[in-house]
């Protein structure tokens, strides 16, 4: 007759590799920073499209009122081109889990949002979904939590 020690409260019966809470939890966040590095590579490239429209055609972006911050489209175009580009670096830095990725994508994502929010007069529904799209990708990047070696 042989004898089984009865498991412990807090540990798991099958086996020492068996994840817990905590590891699904950072797990479910890094498939957001994956994520959020997707996100980043179409913002990117988004913006970039809508840089080089801007600064090819005044034709495309209509003004659909007055507002505070004015600035030529030409201007906006160059922005988004310069921003996009390192937005679509960054993004690229991220799926390849490089350090400095996280943080600069956290930067490039508040800029982002910054020159969305003041190109709302030119493309207010897009401008919405851009900055939503970069909150969420603050958030995935500011949640993570580097594992402890």
């Amino acid at each position: 007759m042989s004898q089984h020690a009865a498991p412990s409260p807090g540990r798991s019966t099958h086996g020492a590799g068996a994840p817990r809470s905590a590891d699904r939890s950072s797990g479910w966040v890094t498939g957001g920073v994956v994520f959020a590095g997707v996100l980043l590579l179409l913002n990117g490239a988004l913006a970039v499209l809508q840089g080089i429209a801007a600064i090819a055609e005044d034709d495309v972006y209509a003004r659909v009122g007055s507002y505070v911050y004015e600035l030529n489209l030409t201007g906006w175009g160059i922005i988004h081109v310069i921003l996009g580009a390192l937005v679509l670096a960054t993004g690229y830095g991220l799926l390849k889990d490089m350090a400095w990725a996280r943080f600069a994508g956290i930067l490039l994502a508040s800029l982002s949002l910054i020159a969305q929010f003041l190109f709302l007069p030119y493309s207010p529904v897009w401008s919405v979904i851009m900055m939503a799209i970069d909150v969420f990708v603050i958030w995935a990047l500011a949640s993570r939590q580097d594992q402890a070696a």
